[in-house]
């Protein structure tokens, strides 16, 4: 495993990050066991959740997570553990005031509630799951430093921020002599740039370590074309219904007739592809097998070459650097 610090601190993370969104609603608690000490294993520290992560069961990953900390063996010493706060907990339309978003009050209750089932005594890295256009950062800042100083998280992170508001929750901090966000997770791969406008720049001009969700695009970008040849069904996620449109159909063909050529699998190269971009500091990667484990492993070792790096460009290329590509 590779290893890279976390944006501007001090804090050292592996290159690819462990997502456990699948833990619960897709992967059993044994199979999530064995995924963890797996990834461990390999030298992944990096572990990130979030509050809300179980769907019909809000919570239900955090305690697969906790419950795997309780068996020892230095599981939490070695890991660096980030989760998030932000929606509610409870079900659509059963939202009390004050029970979600990121009023101190929230931030608070939310803190001790993943404490609890993470069973664990601090977060290393607490992370702002959206926005919140009603709560200064004032407030924000003010919540975070209380639980700084209880010992209870370490650093704060944002995950969906707009270029602007990583600026405007940084500004904020530095104001107070604050350390403000290092961290930002953000949709960003080979078939959504977008991020490249704004939020990347952003993050690496207040020296926030960027950490890409969705690096496969809901499959888009896994062999999705190949699978189906084979017969196998896709079952929806980000990329479903893509395929119907035959620009973007012909898009991830030509990408992965690419790959075919160089005898690259496609879900390694678009991981690779992330490890080559400026200010990434590793992509989310959430497998539901080991096997998927194992693939997104051999994606730290693959070296793109320059012929493979600009035909990727060719078929999915940027928006170019900021703000050229949208000034003149």
């Amino acid at each position: 495993m590779k290893y890279t610090q976390l944006g501007r601190t001090g804090l050292k993370v592996s290159r690819l990050v462990l997502g456990t969104m699948n833990f619960g609603p897709e992967t059993d608690e044994a199979a999530s066991h064995s995924i963890m000490d797996a990834a461990l294993a390999s030298g992944i520290n990096y572990f990130d959740t979030a509050n809300v992560y179980g769907r019909s069961e809000k919570g239900r990953t955090e305690e697969i997570i906790g419950n795997w900390f309780a068996q020892g063996g230095d599981r939490r010493d070695k890991t660096v553990l980030a989760t998030k706060v932000y929606g509610s907990m409870t079900g659509a339309g059963q939202v009390w005031p004050n029970h979600d978003r990121l009023s101190a009050v929230n931030i608070r209750r939310a803190v001790e509630g993943s404490l609890r089932r993470l069973r664990t005594d601090y977060i290393d890295i607490y992370q702002f799951h959206h926005i919140d256009r009603a709560t200064p950062f004032e407030e924000i800042w003010q919540a975070v430093d209380v639980l700084v100083q209880q010992g209870k998280i370490l650093y704060a992170g944002s995950s969906n921020f707009p270029g602007y508001k990583i600026a405007q929750a940084n500004e904020a901090a530095a104001r107070h002599g604050r350390v403000g966000l290092v961290s930002e997770q953000c949709l960003y791969n080979l078939a959504e740039r977008r991020a490249e406008m704004e939020v990347i720049p952003a993050a690496q001009e207040y020296g926030l370590g960027v950490i890409p969700w969705s690096p496969l695009h809901g499959g888009l970008l896994g062999g999705v074309l190949k699978k189906e040849r084979e017969g196998k069904r896709r079952n929806g996620g980000r990329s479903a219904g893509a395929l119907e449109n035959s620009q973007v159909r012909e898009q991830v063909q030509r990408y992965e007739e690419l790959l075919d050529k160089h005898g690259i699998e496609p879900g390694e190269a678009a991981l690779a592809w992330l490890l080559t971009r400026p200010g990434v500091t590793g992509p989310i990667v959430g497998p539901r097998t080991q096997e998927q484990l194992d693939s997104a492993l051999r994606a730290v070792e693959l070296e793109l070459g320059e012929e493979v790096l600009a035909g990727l460009d060719e078929i999915f290329p940027g928006p170019g650097p900021s703000p050229e590509a949208f000034a003149w």
